[in-house]
């Protein structure tokens, strides 16, 4: 669970620092640099498993201006001969993971704070080599004493807390230091002062250290990794959505939603019986139907996976309240994703950060408040211990849609606005910010100052000649 992001020097976000709960929406007009925050975390957890340059040209980035240039991720108004990116992220880990040997490991605290700063050199030499390179990399642990100085969203600490947060450790994992003139990065060994730091040249380091470590050895660091992998865009589109599957496919969905019916099915047939002696698959299957039936329009009375043993396939079919019986291919674009996501929180063993833009699109505005609640209800309850049925997952929104903000409360809303900073050119450049709601609980604590009533209305609004109460938002609007 990512629970803080620091940014600065990338794209449009300099010196930002968010705080995240289970369920944050980021509000605001197209072009302000929403996305951009989509894009530092996708960043974070690709150089979790990719060399520095790799990353830096998968993630969305310069190839949408045509050129493909790394140089594109940097902030436009730096210095072009000393470009920096810096990411900080407080995360809450896996107490248990597996190497890539199939190894169990188990981190000594669950709680960490891993920080990385990467730098831009100019082509050069007669290779002309330069690209992307790592500058300064470390990793810390947040004490189980100072956990709630952290995680100031409202939470259960006995239930929530205690069940996420365990361990001791006061020496760091991963630590730079800069000997005759050259950073020299440090793996230090779970054990504390036990063993010799492993050192690492970052002038030399075609990846980040923490993206090196596959053995258990290192189970804290390795803990980290994993949960930086399991952050995910999704990017939901139709015909993946609407694609049969084999018997042989991965059976789980995929960012942009492939192998949805073998994915349903994995999940419909985790357990063939409960202790009540019913079919789990009924139950995942009535389930999802009922979200369905929420729908306005939709109309789903069933839902299943048909499997086709002759041709080894697998087909989501959807019953209409008429019973007649249709594949997915029949459903709305909106609908398709709305069912994706009630799979995913079915899903138990779908944990990490979930990123999704506008999920409102392709769904009709009596429905908004539905796809709200799943969203809500796919993210992890911080009144409940994390288990099989309250599965570690968060959930992050943007959106420029009235429809679905009027739906999100102050706890979590962030609306982003742009200010214009003039750099040392005297060009002007605008600059993300993220302003929380005077009535969230990030409000108090909000050093970049607070969302105005001003800057809630344009979402606020509603269609001519209709009223709404904003009272959680201390205001009430009426449209005449």
């Amino acid at each position: 669970m990512l629970t803080r992001l620091e940014v600065d020097g990338f794209k449009n976000l300099l010196d930002l620092d968010i705080e995240f709960g289970p369920f944050t929406c980021i509000a605001g007009e197209n072009g302000v640099g929403k996305s951009n925050v989509f894009d530092a975390i996708e960043f974070l957890s690709l150089l979790s498993s990719n060399p520095l340059m790799e990353a830096a040209h998968m993630v969305r980035s310069a190839g949408e201006r045509g050129s493909g240039d790394p140089a594109d991720l940097f902030w436009r108004g730096s210095d072009r001969e000393q470009r920096r990116m810096r990411f900080a992220a407080e995360m809450i880990i896996p107490a248990e993971v597996h190497d890539d040997f199939g190894r169990e490991a188990r981190a000594s605290i669950t709680f960490v704070r891993y920080e990385v700063e990467v730098g831009y050199e100019r082509p050069r030499g007669r290779d002309k080599s330069g690209g992307i390179v790592l500058v300064r990399e470390s990793m810390t642990p947040i004490r189980i004493g100072q956990a709630h100085h952290h995680l100031r969203f409202p939470h259960s600490k006995k239930n929530f807390r205690d069940s996420v947060v365990s361990g001791r450790r006061a020496a760091a994992f991963i630590s730079t230091e800069v000997r005759d003139g050259e950073a020299v990065i440090e793996i230090h060994q779970d054990g504390g002062s036990r063993g010799r730091p492993k050192p690492a040249s970052a002038a030399r380091a075609p990846a980040t250290v923490l993206s090196t470590i596959t053995g258990a050895d290192n189970p804290t660091i390795l803990a980290a990794r994993r949960e930086m992998q399991s952050w995910r865009r999704l990017a939901l589109e139709p015909t993946s959505l609407r694609a049969a599957d084999r018997y042989s496919d991965l059976r789980r969905l995929t960012a942009a939603g492939r192998h949805l019916p073998a994915t349903l099915h994995r999940v419909a047939n985790r357990q063939c019986q409960n202790a009540d002696g019913n079919s789990d698959a009924d139950e995942t299957y009535a389930r999802i139907a009922a979200r369905l039936g929420a729908l306005s329009g939709v109309g789903a009375r069933r839902v299943r996976v048909d499997e086709n043993d002759t041709n080894e396939l697998f087909t989501l079919m959807v019953t209409e309240l008429n019973g007649i019986e249709l594949p997915a291919q029949a459903l709305s674009e909106g609908t398709l994703r709305f069912l994706a996501l009630a799979v995913l929180e079915s899903d138990p063993d779908e944990s990490g950060l979930l990123c999704m833009e506008e999920p409102e699109n392709g769904i009709h505005p009596a429905n908004v408040s539905e796809m709200v609640e799943l969203l809500r209800d796919l993210a992890v309850d911080p009144e409940l211990p994390v288990a099989d049925d309250n599965p570690g997952r968060q959930v992050i929104v943007n959106t420029h849609s009235p429809a679905l903000v009027q739906h999100i409360h102050p706890d979590e809303l962030l609306v982003a606005k742009s200010s214009v900073r003039c750099e040392r050119d005297g060009m002007p450049e605008r600059v993300l910010r993220l302003l929380p709601s005077a009535d969230g609980w990030r409000g108090p604590h909000s050093e970049v100052g607070i969302a105005t009533r001003l800057d809630l209305v344009p979402y606020l609004t509603t269609a001519v000649g209709t009223q709404l109460s904003l009272d959680d938002y201390g205001l009430e609007a009426q449209t005449a």
